[in-house]
């Protein structure tokens, strides 16, 4: 993916095209299926287009925090992410952070409020594990606040480098994958409907 490709689309394109084009830019794992979930700044200016955006590809999101005319967004699908969320040590490590796990609209509620509290207080890192990082490394991360780490790409990865940069590497060629079709005249639709298995081969 070319510097110069990226930097002319978000440039010179504006409305619901360029904000077409940021979703798959940041994500593509999630858009195409490899991830549970994934976060987005948009301008709060867009919201309307995102409803239209998403209102045929079954995904739902979730403001978590506004400032200075920006939205955080948590984007997901509800029935993956409630499947993702019944894995006993998912459910247990949430838990543990007084997250209601037995209702979506309440866990993100939570999440919200921990985001919007980040100037008062530690910023809310359990946030990775809403974001599909390895549990384990969520935790290693909190326990030695953000150092020690092995590598670092999607998140700071503390164990099973291996594992994290074959990851990594399908991700990666997730986005090429998106950012071509999208360039070559695909619809956001279609970037989503078009498997994930070719990433993993």
């Amino acid at each position: 993916m070319h510097v110069a490709v990226i930097y002319h689309m978000f440039s010179s394109e504006k409305g619901r095209r360029h904000l077409r084009f940021q979703l798959i830019l940041q994500c593509a794992p999630f858009l195409k299926g490899l991830k549970i979930s994934s976060m987005i700044n948009v301008e709060k200016s867009a919201l309307n287009d995102i409803n239209k955006v998403f209102e045929e590809i079954g995904i739902e999101w979730k403001i978590l925090k506004e400032q200075r005319g920006k939205c955080l967004l948590f984007l997901y699908r509800r029935r993956e992410f409630t499947n993702y969320l019944h894995r006993e040590e998912i459910r247990r490590f949430l838990e543990e952070n007084e997250y209601c796990v037995d209702s979506v609209d309440k866990l993100l509620e939570r999440l919200s409020k921990r985001v919007s509290e980040y100037e008062e207080r530690n910023f809310p890192h359990e946030i990775g594990v809403f974001l599909d990082y390895p549990i384990e490394d969520v935790k290693a991360f909190i326990e030695k606040n953000g150092k020690d780490y092995l590598m670092c790409g999607y998140w700071k990865v503390y164990y099973n480098p291996d594992r994290a940069q074959r990851i990594f590497h399908i991700y990666d060629m997730a986005k090429v994958s998106a950012v071509n079709e999208f360039l070559a005249g695909g619809t956001l639709r279609d970037i989503v409907r078009k498997s994930s298995a070719e990433m993993t081969q």
